[in-house]
């Protein structure tokens, strides 16, 4: 297992003293070591610290997974800032809205994007927040107002070492790294603050089952998100291990990723797995360096795990949120394929799991429950959102909205979303039960049930599916089907057929978007 340091910066350092040689980031023919790594993150702690920043003070980073926001963050959180990651996709509205929320003093971005340019956007952003300074990453255009990134590290050079140091040696482990905003499902964005502590300690915990040697991942997730920051970033700095980067997830760049930089390691959402085994180049690519893949953020058809299987791999899920800072149930060695298809495994020794019924009683095997957590993962709490932290902790168990029930041996089984339960004629409906069961059809890929009012119900279930290729279904077809596996009380009283499903940026079916081309509100 990997040492335990008191913040999550401190594994540069520990790792450029002990294998200084080693890769720790990698893009395309961008390599950078650990003593290469621990020299540009003390070069821009030393940059910030000239440029006025203090403990607690905001850092955000707009750009792509690339070595540049790592480096950032990394920085940034050795010094106590808190660093907040903002979305290439985001529309300006939402860029706006996190910056508004969390008020960085300094914002380092990229201007160019891909197709799209940000300097207008950044115009209008520097209106909205005129206090905050603007630097721009790598070779992109400049702004107004705007400093190169070059200048900006230069200006580091008044820091001294000591000043440095001290700085550093202030920062607790309880002290807030970065802050992640929620997807907002129910109403506008918290923003979760997840401490130095949280990130290496579920960061350890994922290597007792993770691990793998040498560790050598791939990330292609979104830097505003926990798959990004901890789950793989985090996670592979705490094991001394190599970040591999994909700026824009292609099942063709994965696949080439994973053969030409020997990825160990191949962790992602069932969605990613799917598009990257139906590639064409699937079975021509070299998997021989993957001794693990785990999946987590959603659950995994039978035909996928069936796929994975056929791959000879250690396969492994778990379950988490953001505020969960990693994942606290995993399944272990030898997992069966039930395990895989049916559950998110048991929980990790050092972390407190229950469920519990709406008295906040802990429910039999079989029952469906709330799950609460407990221990040194949890987040310390929604930026400046004091009412909505004490709502969502109990006697210091975090409430975390999922529903579940507990299998014989011990294993969860995840059963949907508290907010996604809705009534009909009397009956609580679980969407994801639904899911599953449509997703055994052998014509089906996908599916999405969500509610939508009904006169005589309340509400009844839609459901969206997207078959599988080529296959041929109408939904007369999957009506029977479901028939045939529910009772009729669960059975939708509507079917959708999708080319492909409208997904959030980690990979999972937007289910907002598919109530909203329900209502009217989007187009089909």
């Amino acid at each position: 297992m990997p040492p335990l340091l008191d913040r999550i910066s401190d594994y540069v350092e520990w790792y450029a003293e002990r294998s200084p040689n080693a890769e720790a980031l990698v893009l395309d023919s961008q390599r950078i070591d650990y003593a290469r790594l621990n020299s540009d993150v003390c070069a821009l702690s030393s940059a910030l610290l000239a440029a006025g920043v203090k403990a607690g003070d905001r850092i955000a980073t707009l750009a792509t997974p690339h070595p540049d926001f790592f480096i950032i963050f990394l920085a940034a959180v050795s010094i106590g800032a808190v660093w907040v990651g903002l979305n290439p996709r985001y529309k300006r509205d939402e860029l706006e809205y996190v910056l508004k929320d969390s008020r960085p003093s300094l914002v380092f971005s990229r201007t160019r994007i891909r197709d799209r340019d940000f300097s207008e956007d950044i115009g209008i952003l520097q209106a909205v927040l005129p206090s905050a300074r603007w630097v721009v990453l790598g070779d992109d255009p400049l702004c107004a107002n705007c400093a190169p990134i070059a200048e900006f590290v230069a200006s580091g050079a008044i820091t001294s070492l000591a000043s440095l140091r001290l700085a550093r040696a202030d920062v607790q482990p309880q002290d807030p790294a970065l802050i992640i905003y929620t997807s907002g499902s129910t109403g506008s964005p918290k923003g979760a603050l997840l401490a130095h502590r949280g990130l290496a300690v579920c960061c350890r915990v994922q290597h007792r089952y993770w691990g793998a040697t040498p560790l050598r991942t791939l990330n292609f997730f979104p830097i505003n998100h926990i798959a990004c920051v901890g789950d793989i970033a985090c996670f592979t700095l705490v094991g001394g291990g190599c970040t591999v980067f994909l700026e824009q997830f292609s099942p063709a760049e994965c696949l080439s990723g994973i053969a030409r930089e020997r990825v160990s390691l191949w962790l992602g959402v069932p969605t990613t797995f799917l598009l990257s085994l139906r590639d064409p180049n699937f079975d021509r690519t070299d998997l021989s360096s993957v001794q693990k893949i785990a999946w987590s953020g959603a659950a995994a058809s039978a035909e996928l795990v069936d796929s994975l299987l056929r791959l000879g791999k250690w396969l492994g899920t778990s379950y988490g949120l953001t505020e969960t800072v990693g994942s606290v149930t995993f399944t272990g060695d030898g997992a069966s394929r039930i395990a895989l298809t049916k559950t998110v495994g048991e929980p990790a020794p050092e972390y407190g799991v229950r469920i519990v019924d709406t008295d906040e009683h802990p429910v039999s095997a079989g029952e469906v429950g709330e799950i609460l957590v407990h221990g040194d993962c949890l987040f310390v709490g929604y930026w400046e959102r004091a009412a909505a932290t004490r709502e969502a902790f109990s006697a210091g168990w975090f409430k975390t909205g999922d529903l579940a029930r507990w299998t014989d041996d011990g294993s969860i089984e995840l059963v949907g979303r508290k907010q996604d339960v809705f009534k009909s004629g009397g009956y609580n409906i679980y969407p994801r039960e639904i899911e599953i069961a449509l997703e055994r059809h052998r014509a089906v890929r996908l599916a999405a049930v969500v509610a939508v009012p009904d006169s005589v119900f309340g509400e009844v279930g839609h459901a969206f599916v997207v078959p599988q290729p080529g296959a041929a279904i109408v939904p007369a077809e999957l009506d029977l089907h479901c028939r045939q596996h529910l009772a009729n009380y669960k059975v939708p009283k509507g079917f959708t057929l999708l080319l492909d499903a409208p997904l959030l940026p980690v990979g999972k079916i937007d289910k907002r978007a598919l109530a909203a081309r329900l209502a009217g509100l989007a187009p089909g």
